[in-house]
Order: structure tokens, then sequence, then C-alpha cells
């Protein structure tokens, strides 16, 4: 289940969760937190929705069908956060990924700092697994990230938080770290780089990214080979990234299809 807002663009968010799980072959569903209006050019507008419906959306799902894992993104506010959170503990929900959405990629913060210190406080200490980038990570660990060494401190920082895992995603960084991401379990630092794919249509990426530690979770794998796999086909997904609108486009979620002779 993925808890996250609706991009109208079809890039990010609700729309590129459900293609990710759809391409991992695990059943998606949903609970949609907020709709923005947006584009390959940016976001024009955000309406969130009630706390007790994203609430109820999340009780639909896991009345009758089940949740086998559960990704959240855009939470928007401090009560969906709060909600969310709590309703996550009372339902036993497992295999929790926490993508912390609260600052964009360059550096603009989405969410106020009231709902920072409930995201802090009350869901990632549930996470399996919590995938800031460069600048969410900064303000959960409160250090300026500059180089792999800041990575690593911040990944440790972040983990005395309470989520299992943390990666801290280095697509925001410079130059030959773009791309590198690094991984503190408690125990184990790994520094995890792929093959970097030149292209500007990179809209989706960390929605996408944490949708498939989701899936291969869902599917029975072990924390530490669901984001391996999971920054894999978000490599591919590059390759295949779709040059549409006047802005950054989307990745390619169905390389699969394309890959495979039909």
């Amino acid at each position: 289940m993925t808890v996250a807002g609706s991009d109208s663009g079809g890039g990010a968010g609700i729309q590129a969760d459900l293609r990710t799980f759809a391409f991992h072959c695990v059943h998606g569903t949903s609970a949609i937190t907020c709709v923005t209006a947006q584009n390959t050019l940016g976001v024009t507008r955000v309406d969130a929705l009630p706390a007790a419906a994203v609430i109820a959306q999340i009780e639909a799902v896991v009345a009758d069908i089940g949740v086998q894992a559960t990704k959240t993104g855009m939470l928007l506010n401090q009560e969906i956060i709060s909600a969310v959170a709590d309703r996550i503990e009372a339902l036993g929900l497992n295999n929790l990924v926490v993508d912390p959405v609260m600052v964009s990629r360059t550096g603009a913060q989405l969410i106020d700092n009231d709902a920072v210190m409930c995201l802090r406080s009350k869901l990632i200490p549930q996470a399996a697994i919590v995938t800031p980038n460069r600048y969410e990570a900064q303000i959960l660990s409160g250090l300026e990230i500059l180089t792999l060494d800041d990575m690593g401190e911040a990944a440790q920082r972040i983990h005395q938080l309470g989520s299992k895992a943390v990666l801290v995603k280095g697509g925001g960084m410079q130059g030959s770290l773009r791309g590198v991401d690094v991984w503190f379990d408690g125990s184990r630092l790994e520094t995890l780089s792929a093959s970097t794919v030149e292209t500007t249509n990179t809209h989706g990426t960390g929605c996408t990214l944490a949708a498939a530690i989701a899936a291969n979770l869902a599917l029975g794998k072990d924390l530490f080979s669901a984001v391996r796999l999971a920054k894999d086909y978000v490599s591919a997904a590059l390759e295949y990234a779709l040059n549409i609108g006047h802005g950054q486009g989307p990745v390619g979620h169905f390389f699969p299809i394309l890959q495979k002779p039909l």
C-alpha cells in the first residue's frame, strides 16, 4: 500500500508508486493524502484530504485485502502524519518504508516545522527503512551534507530516531557523488553506487525507489536486498525516461515490457 499524494502529471506520487508495484507483479493499493495540480514544469495547487478520509482508506484496505508492505510519501501536514502514524501502529503494519517527503531535490522545504517534528517522533521510529534525499537528511540529522563522510554520519544520526535502516540518497549531491547512496542499519555502513544515466527527465525517482523497496519487501526479500534491487529498477527506469512536456519528464516505469519481445 502507498500512502501519498496524487500527481496529476503522472510522474510521481501515487501514480508512480502504483506503476512500480505493478511492474514488480504485486497488487498495489493506495490511500491518497492530497491532490496536486502539477505537470513537468511544477506544482500549481495542493489540496489536502481530511485526515479522517486518509485513515478511512487505510482501514478499508487492511480490513479486506491486507497489506504486506507499506510505503509513505507526501503526508503534507502534522494532522495527517500523526493520524497515519497512529493507524500504522494500531494496525500493526510491518515493512514500513518512509520516504520523508519534506524537501524537494532543489532544497525547497515542502512541509512546516511542526510536521517535520511529527514525522521524526511518530512515523520514522516505526520504519523498516527511511529514504531521505540530501536536504531531508540535513534536516533530520542536523548536519550540512557536502561529502560522502557527511552522508555516512547523517545516516548514523538519523538511525538514532528509531528506524531499522536508513538510506541517504545522493541524487542531490554534486559531481561523482550524484546517485551514490549510503546505507546504515545500526552496524553496517555501506556505500551503494549505480551507473550514472545522463538524463534531465528524473521526476519521480524518489517515489519510485521507495515503492520498489516496498514491493520487494512484500515479495519476501530481506531489507538490504530490497534496496539493491530497487536501485537497479530505478537505474533501468532512468534509461527509459520519458521526454514529455516542457520540463522535467518522468522515469519510464514500463521498461520491463520494452526489454521483452511482445
